[in-house]
């Protein structure tokens, strides 16, 4: 049996448009499941990925810089801890003479400075202009 070549290329057609209006719906489908979620998105107030990039970078190079002044201090107590023994190894004396004074306040509740007395309210001070 002899096949109908118009057929055949009718069927071809056919199918062809049929793949391609199911592409066409496939890809109708994903823009609008797009903008609904594009949406959804935006009410929930996230933050987008180019942003959050962005913060993860200053993040990360304020972490560095951290652990980079953290070092710096560390280099400069050590370095301060010499300094420290020179100083402690003055004279007693001086040490002695706060401890005593704290000796003699022991018991005695610790008196209040007195405030300075406060401008009458209304009055102005005036300053005198040269």
């Amino acid at each position: 049996m002899p096949f109908d070549t118009k057929l055949i290329d009718d069927l071809v057609r056919v199918a062809t448009g049929a793949f391609g209006a199911v592409a066409g719906v496939r890809e109708e489908a994903r823009t609008r499941l797009r903008e609904q979620f594009e949406h959804v998105l935006s009410r929930l107030d996230v933050v987008t990925r180019e942003e959050f990039e962005i913060v993860r970078a200053l993040a990360q190079r304020a972490r560095e810089e951290q652990e980079l002044l953290a070092a710096r201090v560390a280099a400069l107590e050590a370095a301060a801890q010499p300094a420290k023994r020179v100083a402690s190894a003055q004279p007693a004396k001086r040490a002695a003479a706060p401890a005593a004074a704290t000796a003699k306040t022991e018991g005695r509740p610790a008196r209040k400075a007195k405030a300075a007395p406060a401008a009458p309210k209304g009055r102005r001070s005036r300053a005198k202009v040269d």
